[in-house]
Parts: C-alpha cells; sequence; structure tokens
C-alpha cells in the first residue's frame, strides 16, 4: 500500500494522518486498487476488505471510523456517538475532539482537507470539489471549530491532498461566469479562450481570508487527472473509485 504523509501534521505526536492512492488493495473497480467508496458500483466486500487494509496498515479500528455521504455542500457536521463505520453522516465536513475516532473524506479530483488544532486538540475533514469551494465549506469547518470548540485559527494546521489542478480543469464560459459572480475570478486562468479553474488558489486564499498561518498549509502539487496511474480521477475516469484523507487523534 502506497500512502502519504504531509510533513507538516507527521511533526504532531498526538495524531496520526495519511492520503491514500489506488495501490495496494483489492477492488473490481481497477486491478489492485484501494477503492474506498460503497457507492461507485465496486464489490461491496471488497471495499469493505480495503478499509480493513487501510485500518490495520494506520492503527485504528475500523468500526469507530467515520466518513462521510458527501454531496458536494458546505454542510460541516460534528462527530456524534451514533457516527460511525455503519451510520454515516450526510455532510461535506466533519469535526471532533474524541480520541481514536478517525474521520475520512473520500476523493476523485476534488480535495481532501485535513484540519488539526494543536492547542483545543481538535481535528476535522473536508470535502470541497468546486461546489465546496464556491460555497466556501473552509470557513465553515472552521467557524464551527471556533464555536464549537473555542479553535483559533492561529493554531490550526491545515493539509490538503492531490487534486485537480488548473493545468486539466477547464471549464465552461457558464462556470466563469458563476465564478465573476462569486468573486472569485483570481481563480481562473484564462488560456487561448479557454477557462481554467484553480481551486487550490481559492481554497488557498479562503483559509488566509479566516486567519490560517501561511505556514501553517500544506497543498500537494501532484494532479488527479495528470497522475491516474496513482489517483482516481472522475473527470477523467468517469466511473472510478475514491482514494482519501484520513486523520485521527490519539
Amino acid at each position: 500500500m502506497q500512502i502519504f504523509h504531509s510533513n507538516l501534521l507527521d511533526s504532531f505526536s498526538d495524531i496520526t494522518h495519511a492520503f491514500t492512492t489506488k495501490d495496494g488493495g483489492v477492488s473490481g473497480l481497477n486491478y489492485n486498487s484501494l477503492n474506498l467508496a460503497f457507492h461507485v458500483q465496486d464489490d461491496a466486500k471488497d471495499v469493505e476488505s480495503n478499509h480493513t487494509l487501510l485500518a490495520d496498515t494506520l492503527g485504528y479500528q475500523k468500526a469507530s471510523l467515520v466518513y462521510m455521504k458527501q454531496i458536494h455542500s458546505n454542510i460541516v457536521h460534528i462527530v456524534e456517538k451514533n457516527d460511525n463505520f455503519k451510520n454515516p453522516p450526510t455532510c461535506d465536513a466533519l469535526i471532533t475532539n474524541k480520541i481514536d475516532t478517525p474521520l475520512m473524506v473520500m476523493v476523485a479530483d476534488c480535495s481532501p482537507i485535513l484540519f488539526y488544532d494543536k492547542k483545543q486538540k481538535v481535528i476535522a475533514v473536508a470535502h470541497a470539489g468546486r461546489a465546496g469551494a464556491f460555497k466556501n465549506i473552509v470557513k465553515n469547518t472552521l467557524d464551527t471549530m471556533s464555536s464549537k470548540f473555542n479553535s483559533v485559527c492561529e493554531n490550526i494546521y491545515i493539509s490538503i491532498g492531490a487534486n485537480i489542478k488548473v493545468c486539466c480543469y477547464e471549464v465552461g464560459i457558464e462556470i466563469y461566469k458563476e465564478v465573476k459572480k462569486l468573486d472569485l475570478d483570481y481563480g481562473v486562468d484564462i488560456k487561448k479562450e479557454k477557462y481554467y479553474l484553480n481551486i487550490n488558489k481559492i481554497l488557498l486564499k479562503q483559509l488566509l481570508a479566516c486567519g490560517i498561518k501561511k505556514q501553517n498549509i500544506d497543498i500537494s502539487q501532484e494532479c488527479t487527472s495528470c497522475n491516474t496511474d496513482k489517483y482516481y480521477s472522475y473527470r477523467d475516469q468517469k466511473r472510478t473509485g475514491r482514494f482519501c484523507g484520513v486523520i485521527m487523534l490519539k
């Protein structure tokens, strides 16, 4: 199994985290691939086996994992006692201060975001595709961490895993018009009358506007659409699996 760790988050001994790739699982979608999503017409037993493999690799109990039924919203959910592997909440961000409770975000081009508050010992994950970025899900997540757990942005560290980059994210004129209406046109590159969306640029500006320190933000430079041998890419493959970002307080 090939997984990646954020150098930024690796410096904290009281959390476990990782970003997965396609490598090292069992799946009917792609030979020897670590698909973690149940909703992509894969064999449920294979998907569960992949979760077991990842849990064993990272040292957590699969039953305690909380992932999401993601709907491209800006809904933030604080983990409750009934949230677990068999009962995932419907949302696009999760927050908890419970130890031994891993949180997972699944993606295939969208941005998997991990949050860690080193002072209040709070973690979060967020799923930020185009809709999540346009709806500023990172601000909703940070605001909820602040209001419910007394988090202060200057103490929060954030890692964004591999996602589709501006090189591959061509969008139509209707998306560009929406971007301009939202005052997010700084996140679009125009080349030869074509529009390319830069989600990372939007997310970075939103995080900085919330008060996150630039040195506390880590963003992967890998493009999922350019690296389909390593990552799932919905834009490139349509029917495809999901890789993940996961984080847990120890």
